[in-house]
């Protein structure tokens, strides 16, 4: 018996819709990026993209567990003596709370050509707008 190696014109996607507001920020980024690499099916292959499109919704009201409001930072470099730029996750979440979503995921998914293509499949709204932007590829609910 061979082992079955899937094609990219195999792939069947879904679209889901998973709520911010309902589990913290790690626990959601590990099932949207499980979503997003397509582990959950049983024709999985790792270097073929065989994940599903994520929406994330109310990226506002994201969670995070004990003291990380205020303890974990978000920083960036510009390259230049001096240009190291620090956001407590606080601050971040007044600023721009997609990015959060879209950091923690990234993380946990492959750093190549194949990662940046499945990232493309996520994406962010800080309200309710997802839900209706994206009625006509008909999503279904996710609980987490």
């Amino acid at each position: 018996m061979k082992t079955y190696s899937a094609k990219s014109s195999d792939v069947q996607r879904k679209w889901y819709v998973v709520d911010a507001a309902s589990a913290p920020l790690g626990r959601m980024a590990t099932q949207v990026a499980t979503l997003l690499r397509g582990k959950h099916k049983p024709m999985y292959t790792p270097h073929v993209d065989t994940g599903d499109h994520v929406i994330v919704i109310n990226a506002d009201e994201l969670q995070l567990t004990g003291q990380k409001m205020d303890q974990k930072v978000y920083d960036r470099y510009t390259g230049y003596t001096g240009g190291r730029y620090e956001r407590t996750a606080r601050e971040q979440l007044e600023l721009d709370s997609t990015e959060m979503v879209l950091s923690a995921v990234r993380g946990m998914l492959p750093k190549n050509r194949l990662g940046r293509k499945m990232l493309g499949k996520l994406k962010v709204y800080a309200d309710e707008e997802g839900r209706e932007r994206h009625q006509a590829q008909q999503p279904t609910d996710l609980s987490i």
